[in-house]
């Protein structure tokens, strides 16, 4: 598995060594110096603002704000831009982590997730003591915004297989975009191979509205693609042809890894955005018969037991 140790059934994941690294923030522009590495077991993923002293529990509870990206918050301390650093996390199956920062936002890197994997890769994974919880869907559980064209839908259903399915479509009246579709199964290599490197995007025309707000002062063609009309303005173009359905898919894995344990079952989206995937998590969590809690499959054999079998539930 390319530097990714075995992950047993059960058996709960956390990284080798910690990984350095900096950036600028996509949206103030500011730099960032930050490191992924391990963290006890049972601490789950979590962010910590060296700068403030304050560690923020990566979970959808803790979420402020989803406008631009998600973003979480505790004490007054905030960290934003998650939702890529968080997708390779759990397409590698790690279930402790802790990702340190001295500013307000995970550095966008080249846009993508693949930078995060690397590191990841890089650090190497390692087994922690303990069970690892997954959660399990049993029925079918929806959000939806608007009506007609502009309607936005996001749904969560029981599956047959241990593992997580995922289909979004997205449709934008850029031409460059259009309507788009991509669906995939979520283990470490489909993640690697199909949506790590896509890249977050944007509108020409929306850039320089944000930039007047103050945020995407950090964006640029070498971070994100930019859109006008049919055009795609990035000199190298795109790394997919369907690039964006499948980066607004990358960020449905990390926010949905804001559930606290990977989710066995099957997404299904229509234009879902962060604002609606945080929606969806919140639905499940408050419907306590959508779901159980069982033993996490190995990322090889898919095997799986109820967690009730070894330990009660929390």
């Amino acid at each position: 598995m390319d530097g990714f140790a075995a992950h047993n059934a059960g058996q709960r994941t956390t990284l080798k060594t910690r990984m350095p690294f900096a950036g600028v923030a996509l949206h103030s522009g500011r730099h960032v110096r930050a490191a992924i590495g391990p963290a006890p077991s049972g601490a789950g993923i979590v962010f910590l603002r060296t700068d403030l002293g304050i560690s923020i529990p990566a979970r959808f509870d803790h979420v402020i704000d989803t406008r631009l990206c998600t973003m979480l918050g505790l004490d007054g301390a905030r960290v934003g831009t998650v939702e890529h650093i968080m997708a390779a996390l759990i397409a590698a199956g790690v279930d402790d982590a802790l990702i340190e920062l001295d500013g307000p936002e995970v550095p966008i890197l080249d846009g993508s997730a693949e930078p995060f994997q690397f590191l990841i890769n890089c650090a190497g994974l390692t087994r922690n003591p303990g069970i690892a919880r997954a959660i399990r869907i049993l029925r079918p559980v929806r959000v939806r915004e608007n009506e007609g064209p502009q309607a936005a839908w996001a749904e969560l259903l029981p599956s047959d297989g241990f593992a997580m399915d995922a289909e979004l479509s997205i449709d934008f009246s850029a031409q460059a975009i259009g309507r788009q579709t991509h669906g995939l199964r979520i283990t470490a290599e489909s993640f690697r191979a199909e949506i790590a490197r896509a890249r977050t995007f944007t509108m020409a025309e929306d850039v320089t509205r944000l930039r007047a707000a103050g945020l995407a002062l950090g964006g640029g063609l070498h971070n994100a693609v930019v859109v006008d009309g049919d055009q795609v303005l990035n000199p190298g173009g795109l790394r997919f042809a369907d690039e964006f359905v499948r980066h607004k898919l990358l960020d449905v894995v990390g926010d949905l890894g804001l559930a606290g344990a990977r989710i066995l079952g099957r997404f299904r989206g229509h234009r879902s955005g962060h604002a609606l995937n945080n929606q969806l998590l919140h639905a499940l969590m408050q419907d306590r018969t959508a779901w159980n809690w069982t033993i996490a499959p190995s990322m090889a054999d898919g095997m799986m037991m109820p967690l009730a079998a070894v330990a009660a539930p929390a």
